[in-house]
């Protein structure tokens, strides 16, 4: 139960989301026992795509995958670390795992008991905007696990005991990640982008206001962002989305809400665009490690943004798999590094583009001058044919194989539904990168290299800045 938020890997596939020329196949009508239903995408193969609105607003997306024999379900809420109060930095987090620690009918071990008893596994991860508790299961034990996780959304107690003995887990947890280099790297990173803004504070929060926080304060926190509109459940696999929608309305019933009760979809909190002012130049932290880690980048494109699909070829081009550029120039031809890539991150307001590299730290300029000389190559001269068609074949397999399991297919639909409410097949995802001109990856490239303002170095001696 991890805080999560990390970026997207160049050649991961994009994400799937908005724009109006979306691929949608509507048919409204009264869904099981009232709500409104409609179809949203069906395949040649029998995948099926569907989406419920309940009366109370709570929406209920399934995609039918034919032939699985396992289901994979989760429970979303559009509540992040940056929706966070003054003084509660990290309770978002916090909330996370309290949801495991039991319920009025559950205690935490009768939750895990629960799906180990059918060799299911069940999780939960926290970002900046959204937190989601899932599972996955073999189909026939997918009304117990919709059953669990209703329950902890529903009914979690935050036992004082509980509250303060996971207190401690939790500043295990900040301790550990802070001692993983790249980790750190990547949070001080996006802390200097975002400077100034939300998006900048750590998602689990800081060891001094994880100590100070009060149990009622993050029950309150709870209480107001846990409610029926705000409830996003998303499934795939082998199921069919009537029951599932069922198996929804009865948990709900049971924790005492009202499905039919009249509601409203809930919306994300406004959030209003601010320029970005980020923390430019080198900022370093001395770390007793062999290899310096570095980072070099700047703010992105925010979600939904048109120009996502040039950002996913572009981050291919520059910094993903073994034959692009970065992994070209920096391991192959110059033995300067092991790992090196470029990446992308995005949020309704804002967003950060980058390259890593981990390298000796005495190769630390010489490595920063060579990325960002790879970026402007590609902002001056763009990409030829060739290049262009094997980038193409890169993410149409990426993407392909990144939705073969059900737990990628879950996690698409609740991506799309928080992010930009439209959800966008992988066709149409593959039409829009196929569409993707080297023109657009060549204008992309001068405004990422215009920003690229941030540089981040972990590593032995590197203390330019201290924390």
């Amino acid at each position: 139960m991890t805080a999560v938020d990390l970026p997207l890997r160049a050649g991961d596939p994009a994400e799937h989301g908005s724009g109006a020329d979306a691929r949608l196949r509507a048919y409204p009508d009264q869904g099981p026992r009232g709500g409104f239903t409609h179809v949203v995408h069906d395949d040649a193969d029998g995948a099926v795509v569907m989406r419920t609105v309940l009366p109370c607003g709570t929406r209920v997306l399934t995609e039918k995958m034919p032939g699985q024999r396992s289901a994979s379900v989760g429970f979303w809420v559009s509540l992040g670390s940056r929706d966070e109060a003054p003084g509660m930095l990290g309770s978002t987090h916090f909330l996370e795992h309290l949801l495991f620690k039991g319920t009025a009918r559950r205690s935490a071990l009768e939750i895990a008991e629960a799906f180990d008893r059918v060799g299911g596994e069940s999780n939960a991860f926290t970002s900046h905007e959204h937190t989601c508790y899932h599972a996955r299961v073999l189909s026939e034990a997918l009304p117990m696990a919709v059953d669990v996780l209703a329950d902890m959304f529903t009914g979690a107690v935050l036992d004082p005991r509980e509250f303060d003995r996971e207190r401690g887990v939790i500043l295990e947890e900040i301790a550990m990640d802070r001692d993983d280099p790249t980790d750190f790297a990547f949070e001080q990173f996006t802390a200097q982008v975002f400077h100034g803004s939300a998006l900048a504070r750590p998602i689990a929060g800081t060891p001094e206001e994880i100590r100070s926080v009060a149990r009622d304060a993050v029950w309150e926190h709870y209480r107001a962002a846990y409610r029926p509109e705000n409830l996003v459940v998303t499934a795939a696999g082998g199921l069919e989305h009537e029951a599932v929608v069922e198996m929804v309305r009865e948990s709900l019933a049971r924790a005492g809400w009202d499905p039919d009760a009249a509601g409203a979809v809930g919306t994300r909190r406004a959030t209003t665009p601010a320029p970005l002012s980020p923390l430019t130049g080198t900022r370093s932290f001395d770390r007793p490690v062999e290899q310096a880690n570095v980072v070099l980048g700047g703010p992105g494109l925010q979600s939904g943004d048109d120009r996502r699909f040039a950002m996913t070829v572009l981050n291919a081009a520059l910094g993903g798999g073994m034959s692009s550029r970065l992994f070209h120039t920096i391991r192959e031809q110059k033995g300067l590094a092991y790992s090196t890539f470029s990446f992308s991150g995005s949020y309704s307001d804002a967003g950060f583009f980058g390259m890593y590299a981990g390298c000796t730290p005495g190769r630390v300029d010489q490595v920063s001058e060579l990325m960002r000389a790879e970026l402007d190559r590609l902002a001056q001269d763009g990409m030829d044919g060739a290049e262009l068609a094997k980038v193409e074949g890169q993410l149409s397999g990426a993407t392909v194989l990144a939705l073969e399991d059900t737990g990628s297919r879950m996690s698409r639909l609740g991506s799309a539904e928080l992010k930009t409410g439209t959800f966008v097949d992988v066709d149409e995802s593959l039409r829009r990168i196929r569409a993707v001109t080297s023109g657009d990856v060549q204008e992309l490239a001068a405004r990422l290299s215009a920003d690229a303002t941030v540089r981040t170095v972990v590593g032995p001696q590197a203390a330019d800045e201290q924390e």
